[in-house]
């Protein structure tokens, strides 16, 4: 299971890089759950971070909007994102996330086809009126994307686990499998529920508030002892 760690600025991904996460992902929560961070972040987290060490970027709660939505993806490829995760906040239904999928795809496989591009719905989609996440990883599958994601979207102390039980968790986690892609899980993650999640297949696990000293996702600030903790956890299960 690979620790993504999500950083707002350059010294917080400082952090997360000298604390040992797998993937850098840069994003901004004053724009909510997957907000999106300015091209000029993502540009210089992906100029200060290993080559061997990825680097995502949230295009934000998107709308459902293809074209906009295509325009961020490609913003987010020329700055050098090597994952490109939509959270499709504003698609009611599987027709509509489809759409801004498939051309999220498009876009970025024709600027680099290396790059990543993960569906990211929310497990608790009821509160917002969003797509039902477990229709993530069939939209992420028929779109052609690599990974399918669930986070929340609304930070109010809830996690992923208030929302999606163990056998759903599970069930997400098989469905991409069967799909033959991989599985991103995030939502206000605990350590204590790290476990868990590997055992229920997780491939990706993604944390901001937990890797925080004061585990607050928006006051708190990201510090390598934190994230090398959480990464110590994980190289041991």
């Amino acid at each position: 299971m690979l620790l993504l760690i999500s950083p707002i600025n350059t010294e917080e991904a400082h952090e997360a890089i000298e604390g040992g996460a797998d993937i850098i992902d840069v994003k901004n929560p004053k724009e909510g759950s997957l907000g999106a961070n300015f091209p000029w972040v993502i540009k210089s987290v992906r100029e200060m971070t290993p080559k061997d060490m990825l680097v995502s970027a949230t295009l934000g709660d998107v709308p459902y909007k293809p074209g906009t939505v295509s325009l961020a993806a490609l913003g987010a490829s020329v700055s050098g994102a090597d994952y490109i995760k939509v959270g499709l906040y504003g698609t009611k239904n599987y027709d509509e996330a489809l759409e801004v999928m498939e051309n999220v795809v498009k876009t970025v496989n024709d600027y680099n086809d290396d790059a990543i591009v993960v569906a990211s719905g929310y497990a608790d989609a009821h509160r917002i009126g969003a797509v039902n996440p477990m229709e993530i990883p069939e939209i992420a599958a028929e779109a052609g994307a690599d990974l399918a994601m669930v986070d929340t979207a609304v930070k109010d102390g809830k996690t992923l686990f208030d929302f999606m039980d163990e056998e759903m968790i599970a069930k997400f986690n098989d469905e991409i499998h069967d799909y033959g892609l991989k599985s991103a899980l995030a939502g206000s993650v605990k350590k204590d529920q790290l476990l868990t999640l590997h055992q229920l297949g997780c491939d990706v696990v993604g944390i901001r508030g937990a890797a925080c000293i004061d585990g607050d996702r928006n006051s708190g600030k990201i510090h390598r002892s934190a994230v090398n903790e959480l990464k110590k956890m994980i190289e041991n299960f």
